[in-house]
């Protein structure tokens, strides 16, 4: 980084504060919620030495792991992503194409989404959701004289996520495809997409949902389960039944933190894609409420920085930011409507909060380039050079 000898024009913080310290909270309150949540999963597990700090223990590695490679992340100049956007996003696709090997990808519950490193095992597609979102970015500014032509414009960047699109569903994992897509079109969207072709490819995105839903069983069962879970209770509802039993039971203020109920073998994966469920739970609606107020001000942060980058003529910084905004955005908001039965059951974790090595490490290190960008925005209006 060099400096010139222009004197700051303004007294301004060298970060966003409020972000960062936002961002910590959600991290300290997931701590103590996935503690709260899989107490008695790790008593009642084999694998965990029937030891209840199991998932305690892994949360907070994960976590600090998240928390240095978000140090290390924040220390990358945006220009330096810019360059790598296009290699990164190989990578990223070739790690996707990994997964599905034989021997090498690594098998759970009928799904292929894993690496196993040995020491720890990684989830490639929650990586990706960050490289898209660079990737995105990247190709938005070198196309942004062809934004308009379908053929110079549009249609790359539609095969490339047609293909990542392939390798996903191939795994299968669609909440990740389809928060991957959300992110690419509203990433060229904001890069200045015509809207005719913005609304086409809407129109395609939905049709394409709708196909691949009829076209697997279960997913289809699991838009019919979540329309009428009580239904069915102890088959296709039942999950979602007893996420909505523990918002019930939660009312205003909560049980009370480690009084749930629901978390005793009744809800499955109450520490990772329904924890918020048990937060409504012991904490009530006040609890959820300030969940979704805490990610709304990332999102608002966000887009706020990403407007910011762009009124100091850096294209990429902006979109990289909204970007990130956008994604963390969409996948609180599918989890929140999966939780409260307003959206069908998806594998997506509450970001920064869920029990989840690779998906923590994901946003810690996304919420570590956003303040990068924030960070450089400020070092401009102080008149310096980044």
């Amino acid at each position: 980084m060099f400096f010139t000898d222009v004197k700051p024009r303004a007294p301004l913080a060298e970060y966003d504060r409020g972000l960062a310290w936002t961002a910590l909270l959600l991290l300290a309150t997931g701590l103590v919620m996935v503690y709260s949540a899989s107490i008695a999963i790790a008593e009642g597990s084999r694998a965990s030495g029937y030891q209840p700090a199991y998932f305690l223990v892994r949360h907070a590695v994960f976590a600090a792991l998240g928390i240095a490679a978000g140090a290390l992340a924040f220390q990358v100049p945006m220009r330096a992503w810019q360059r790598a956007a296009p290699w990164l996003f190989l990578l990223g696709a070739g790690a996707l194409v990994l997964v599905l090997l034989p021997g090498i990808g690594r098998e759970v519950n009928g799904s292929r989404r894993w690496l196993s490193l040995q020491v720890v095992t990684v989830q490639p597609s929650e990586f990706v959701k960050l490289l898209v979102v660079l990737y995105a970015a990247d190709y938005t500014v070198r196309k942004a004289g062809h934004m308009a032509s379908f053929r110079r414009g549009f249609l790359p960047m539609f095969v490339v996520m047609l293909v990542v699109g392939a390798l996903l569903l191939a795994e299968p994992d669609f909440g990740a495809f389809a928060v991957i897509a959300v992110i690419a079109a509203g990433v060229l969207f904001l890069g200045g997409m015509n809207w005719r072709l913005f609304a086409g490819l809407m129109a395609l995105l939905l049709a394409g949902f709708v196909l691949l839903i009829l076209a697997a069983p279960y997913r289809l069962q699991r838009v019919l389960g979540f329309m009428d879970p009580w239904s069915d209770p102890y088959g296709k509802g039942y999950q979602l039944s007893h996420a909505l039993i523990a918002f019930g039971r939660g009312e205003w203020l909560g049980v009370g933190l480690g009084g749930s109920v629901e978390k005793l073998f009744y809800l499955p994966e109450a520490h990772t894609d329904f924890l918020l469920a048990v937060i409504a739970e012991e904490l009530g609606f006040a609890g959820v409420v300030a969940i979704i107020v805490a990610f709304a001000w990332i999102v608002l942060r966000a887009f706020a920085i990403g407007r910011r980058a762009a009124a100091l003529e850096r294209p990429f910084a902006a979109l990289a930011a909204q970007g990130i905004g956008l994604w963390i955005g969409v996948q609180a908001i599918v989890n929140v409507g999966v939780n409260t039965g307003m959206l069908p059951t998806k594998g997506l974790t509450l970001p920064l909060v869920s029990f989840g090595g690779s998906a923590l490490v994901a946003s810690c290190c996304a919420l570590a380039v956003l303040l990068r960008v924030d960070w450089e925005n400020r070092q401009l209006m102080r008149g310096f050079t980044v």
